[in-house]
């Protein structure tokens, strides 16, 4: 069965920095993507990056954490990160972590082409 167990949202102020995990389990492949998106309230659900499992190297959907976030794993382990630097008050929202097994479609990052999904984080920016 797999699983997405996400962990590390949180409240910070503007400027401030949060760091998300997300360990996938139950898959038979490491051909994979593990995607992030957000959802501010009252919008739509968006890509911001994925880490390429099989060939280990992220990508940035969303040009305005370009620069402020970054997608890692460590080497021998699961766990992809998503590490939020210089926070602001946009960047609240709800964050899931998400796989999509064809690594064709995950640069699109849309929504409905990521098949497991975890449960969601919440990350507030405010003063």
């Amino acid at each position: 069965q797999v699983q997405l167990v996400e962990s590390g949202g949180g409240t910070v102020q503007p400027g401030g920095s949060l760091r998300l995990s997300c360990t996938p389990s139950g898959f038979t492949s490491d051909y994979y993507a593990i995607g992030w998106f957000r959802q501010a309230p009252g919008k739509e659900r968006e890509g911001v990056g994925y880490w390429n499992m099989g060939y280990g190297f992220p990508y940035y959907k969303d040009s305005s954490v370009k620069g402020r976030f970054t997608i890692s794993k460590d080497i021998g382990e699961k766990t992809v990160y998503l590490q939020m630097n210089s926070l602001k008050p946009e960047d609240t929202g709800v964050y899931y972590c998400a796989t999509d097994i064809d690594l064709t479609t995950a640069p699109a990052m849309t929504p409905r082409s990521y098949d497991y999904w975890g449960r969601g984080t919440q990350v507030t920016v405010s003063s």
